[in-house]
């Protein structure tokens, strides 16, 4: 064979080559086996499923295509333009490897005993935080996963995924540190929130009130922090808007770090310096669940790392941030976005249900009937538990044990009802096909 003959020839048994790979992507329904309550809702299975399917159908016809074009059209193109555009296929391969990896590292730590079901509890509660009454926005699914690290992260629905595809599902990962105990609900709801901060649009209707105070406020430069920060402040509301002191205790665990972490200032990082950003926690916690227990735990972070030991210039900083928190947090649960049709970010919180006196008292009788624990709404049970922990009324051993339990009842409870529906379903069609031969 001659040159240009060998090189066809080699690209198009690539090309090849890469269909056959392509069909070894088997479906998810046919590679993760999982028990029923560790399964993630159908929902989600159905949207991994179809994104999957379309982003194999559309790499199918696209190298079918250049199979086509190289032996007929292309066949006297140069070897180079045909090497180019199979090295076009081979990274839109590689993009949909990588998507599909990204959806099976969810799926197959379910499979995982005891701790794979404890997972899709966890989406039962993610859905649960980022429920909100009024129908704002519809709810995308929720899927969560375990990795090693120290802090949460999400992969919010409709964003980029390798390739430049949008994800069907909202992916989050969850620190393997924090199960089980109520700091993993601090670390969840933060990730809901930002969901939840997109789907409202948050930042972009916040943004530009935080730009004009950074520019005609006495306190400019702390707003400049805030607006920089915005992203991580909204979760952070989120979390105790939905947990109350629970987020708050969860996050003082995730950012007890040596002390030059804590107090360090950078602008650039979204994340408030994690001194700062307790104190904002608490500050949000006690204008909306007002306490005493809010002004302690915030005494109590003072106790653990004083500003004293820190240098005047980021001490400065960091009191001037602090003197204008009121005014921030004012204007931040004020804040009414178009999304939210007339309402404020505080009036759509559940604030009654999550003062603390309430909590109490909802743990109390929960203790004394644990089958209504079960029976509760997860942020709620969480937000209780997360009391309880604060007021020294359950041990961190006991707290495991009973977060362990629910979240298997949450699981089992949901596989259950996905189970009833199905039937219902498969009963009712199998209904209406008769019915219809009966007719005929």
């Amino acid at each position: 064979m001659d040159l240009h003959t060998t090189g066809a020839w080699l690209l198009e048994t690539e090309a090849r080559s890469l269909l056959t790979r392509l069909d070894r992507l088997k479906p998810f329904s046919l590679t993760t086996p999982a028990a029923p309550a560790a399964a993630v809702s159908p929902q989600a299975q159905s949207a991994m499923e179809h994104h999957m399917f379309k982003g194999r159908h559309k790499l199918r016809h696209m190298v079918q295509h250049y199979l086509h074009w190289l032996r007929g059209p292309g066949a006297g193109s140069a070897l180079d333009d045909a090497q180019q555009k199979l090295a076009f296929l081979r990274l839109r391969f590689d993009a949909i490897i990588s998507q599909f990896f990204i959806f099976s590292d969810v799926l197959n730590q379910r499979a995982a005993y005891e701790s794979g079901v404890w997972v899709a509890g966890l989406d039962d509660v993610a859905t649960d935080a980022l429920s909100l009454p009024g129908n704002y926005y519809d709810l995308p699914p929720v899927v969560c996963y375990l990795d090693r690290g120290h802090g949460g992260a999400i992969r919010r629905v409709r964003t980029r995924l390798p390739g430049g595809e949008l994800s069907p599902v909202a992916i989050i990962r969850i620190p393997q540190e924090r199960m089980i105990g109520s700091g993993i609900a601090s670390s969840l709801v933060h990730e809901t929130g930002h969901q939840a901060a997109e789907l409202l649009g948050l930042i972009g209707s916040l943004r530009p009130l935080l730009l004009a105070k950074s520019k005609g406020s006495w306190n400019a430069i702390a707003f400049q922090f805030w607006n920089n920060w915005i992203s991580e402040v909204l979760a952070d509301f989120w979390g105790v808007g939905k947990v109350g002191i629970a987020s708050t205790l969860g996050l003082m665990s995730l950012v007890s770090l040596p002390r030059v972490f804590v107090f360090r200032i950078e602008a650039e990082d979204p994340h408030p310096t994690p001194w700062i950003r307790v104190k904002l926690s608490c500050a949000l916690g006690q204008a909306m669940y007002p306490h005493p227990q809010w002004q302690t735990l915030a005494q109590t972070w003072d106790a653990f790392y004083p500003l004293e030991q820190t240098n005047p210039e980021t001490r400065r900083v960091l009191e001037l941030l602090e003197a204008g928190m009121p005014e921030f947090v004012t204007l931040l649960l004020n804040h009414r976005p178009v999304a939210l049709r007339g309402k404020s970010l505080r009036e759509v919180m559940p604030l009654e249900e999550r003062q603390p006196q309430l909590l109490r008292n909802i743990y109390q009788q929960w203790s004394r009937e644990p089958a209504r624990m079960a029976a509760g709404n997860p942020t709620l049970v969480f937000a209780a538990i997360g009391q309880a922990r604060a007021d020294g009324k359950i041990t961190p051993e006991e707290e495991s044990g009973v977060l362990a339990r629910l979240l298997t009842h949450w699981a089992t409870k949901s596989a259950l009802d996905t189970s009833v529906l199905c039937a219902a379903q498969h009963a009712c069609r199998n209904h209406t096909t008769s019915h219809k031969f009966a007719i005929n």
